[in-house]
């Protein structure tokens, strides 16, 4: 799970995996920050990062209501 600080932090670039999604071979669902993380001064408790999937594949948003359902790739227990 990504903490709100964490999801702040991100850059374009960073590799996020999906914990509700796998790929073909079992592995988690790989998705990169592809834009800028915006975030409120008046609402600190709000993050929104874009994300990407794959070349052709769909874009979506982090946000503070689907944090729980990301891990950053250095965290992935799927790794070797």
């Amino acid at each position: 799970m990504i903490t709100l600080e964490q999801a702040k932090e991100l850059r374009r670039g960073d590799v996020l995996h999906d914990d509700t999604a796998t790929n073909a071979d079992g592995s988690c669902a790989r998705w990169r920050v592809n834009g800028m993380v915006k975030t409120w001064k008046t609402r600190p408790n709000e993050v929104r990062v874009p994300l990407k999937h794959g070349l052709y594949g769909p874009h979506g948003y982090l946000d503070e209501g689907n944090l729980n359902e990301f891990h950053l790739a250095s965290e992935c227990k799927e790794d070797g």
